[in-house]
This record gives C-alpha cells, structure tokens and sequence, in this order.
C-alpha cells in the first residue's frame, strides 16, 4: 500500500490541540518533532557526550510538526480533507496565534498530482435505496432508477465515500418525505443538503466556516439542476449571532457531519433552528467519543430516535424531548 506523508506546521503550545483534532477523525498515529525537546534533552543528559546523532541535532533549529500518514486511495483524500478542515476550524479560534501556522504540507507525491489522481477512485456508487451518487466525469446508466446525486468535492469535504457521509445520507433519505426546509451545519460539498433537496425537500440552508466550501456547494447544487430554494452562508453558529438570525428557525431536517467536539460544542444551539417536530441528524462521530455526544444532545433537550455504526464511526437521529420521553 502507499502511503502519503502529511506534515502540520504548529508550535509546542499546538500539539495538543492539532493531535486532538487528528484523534477527533480517527487518526492515531503521529510523530511529533519539537525543538523543546532537544533543549530539555541538553538540559537533562548525563554525562559527557562527544556524538549526538544528527536527527536529534536536526530538532535544534526545527519548526515544530505533527506528522502523520495517510493511505493514497479515497479513504486518504477523504481523511485529508478532513484533517485540513479541522486545521481550519482550529486556526479560526486562534486569535492570538498560539498554534503556529497550522499548514498541511504533502510529502511523497506533489499537491497537484494529489488532486488530480484520487479522481481515479470515484466511481458511481448506490447509498441506501433512494440514492446514487456520481462525479461529473462519470457517466452512470441508473437501472433501478434511483436519484442521482451529482458531486465534485475539490478541496472540500464530502464525496460520500467516507462512512460519516454515507451514514447520514441513509438517515437523510428515511427522513425527506418532500417540501422539507433542511439546514446543513458544515455543509463541505454540499452533499447533504442537495441530496435533500434531490429526495424532495422544498429548500435547504448550507452553512460552513470555509467559504471555499460554500463555494463548491454552491457550484455542486447547480451541477444538480438546483437553481432555487438553494441558499449558502458563511460562519460559525456559536460566535456568529448575525448569522444566527440570517439562518432564521423552524427547520425540519438539521444535518451535521462534523467532529465529535465540535457536535458537542453546537449542540446547545441546534434547538433554536429546529421545528417543534424536527429531526436533526449528527454524524462524524468516532465510537469512542459516542458517550460524550449522546449526553451533550440529552443535556440539550433532545432525545435518539435512530442510531447507525459502521467502521468505527456513528451516526444518530434526534427529536425534541417531550413529556413522553421524559
């Protein structure tokens, strides 16, 4: 298997934070090089050293890196994707530049070559019992007459390849029975609110922090003929008030395939956007972070009406709590 090197720029104070967010979408194995250490191992040697090897000697002057490995197939560019958004969402809340410079640099393989060859693995592919979905350079027969769901991440997240994406488009589909007003919260390629829209539902609201994911949503709903009720925006809900308001309430169907902390962090402000009977739909959630969501949502007055799990990673389906599920 090849595998690509992908290096983040921080500080020492970044670490933590940046290898958070890497175990946030499952990844867990890192290097770490840090100057620090090269100044504590001098100050705590004993003895009388005449040779340090030369990669020791090499953290001396080093900017401090997290570097972690991805696999050169879908999963990979899924993952990348990933890990850039997160180190996007990270730097937006550094407003005294703690964590350095929070770049991605690709090792083994040039970006551009990078960006253009993972195009090799996106194939047509059928998503529960409604949906098919496809890139633009592909061409697909339909025979079981499903919706066809066309998409062109780019740089963005959300091919519907990952497990995250798939889960919430097969709740998604059991949840559109038509005219509905969807809200996508970190809405990347669009994916989810178009395959909304494409399933029946009369409007949807995009939302992302990224305006270059606003952008591809935006150019994605009119590859899929979507030429109203389509509206995107740029922000976060949690500092944005302004944006709050432009959002406005009532929403049927709330997707959110983010990240487990950032769920968590969002939860409370869900109630505001959703209908009396709404169904909101979170994804991006590792198994191992589950706990931490589902009582973050129950703290926020919603109660689990669905749940799916596939390869380490959960989605749930929530209702407003009532008197009944009290």
């Amino acid at each position: 298997m090849d595998w690509i090197q992908a290096d983040i720029y921080t500080t020492t104070e970044g670490i933590e934070p940046v290898c958070g967010r890497l175990m946030q979408i499952g990844i867990t194995g890192f290097v770490i090089r840090d100057p620090n250490d090269f100044r504590e191992f001098l100050e705590n040697k004993d003895g009388n050293w005449d040779y340090i090897d030369k990669d020791l000697m090499g953290l001396a002057n080093c900017e401090t890196t997290v570097t972690c490995y991805l696999t050169n197939d879908p999963d990979g560019f899924e993952k990348l994707k990933e890990l850039r958004a997160q180190m996007e969402d990270l730097a937006a809340i550094d407003d005294d530049l703690r964590f350095g410079r929070l770049y991605t640099e690709l090792m083994n393989v040039r970006e551009e070559d990078w960006a253009n060859n993972w195009k090799q693995y996106f194939r047509p592919f059928l998503v529960g019992s409604r949906l098919a979905v496809k890139p633009s350079w592909e061409t697909y027969a339909n025979p079981e007459g499903r919706t066809v769901l066309e998409i062109d991440p780019e740089s963005s997240f959300g091919t519907g390849q990952h497990h995250t994406t798939r889960l919430c488009l097969e709740m998604l589909e059991t949840q559109v029975k038509g005219g509905e007003r969807i809200l996508d919260l970190g809405c990347g390629s669009g994916i989810l609110s178009i395959a909304g829209m494409l399933l029946g539902a009369g409007s949807a609201y995009a939302v992302d922090i990224d305006p270059n994911s606003v952008r591809i949503a935006s150019q994605n709903a009119v590859k899929n003929h979507i030429t109203s009720g389509y509206v995107t925006d740029v922000g976060n809900i949690t500092s944005d008030e302004e944006l709050c308001a432009r959002i406005g309430t009532g929403y049927d169907i709330i997707t959110a395939n983010i990240v487990a902390d950032v769920l968590i962090a969002m939860s409370g402000y869900f109630g505001r956007f959703l209908s009396a009977d709404g169904v909101i739909i979170i994804s991006g959630i590792i198994l191992e972070r589950c706990d931490e969501v589902m009582e973050a949502m129950d703290k926020a007055g919603f109660h689990r009406i669905a749940m799916r799990t596939a390869n380490g990673w959960a989605a749930a389906a929530y209702r407003f709590r009532n008197e009944q599920n009290n």
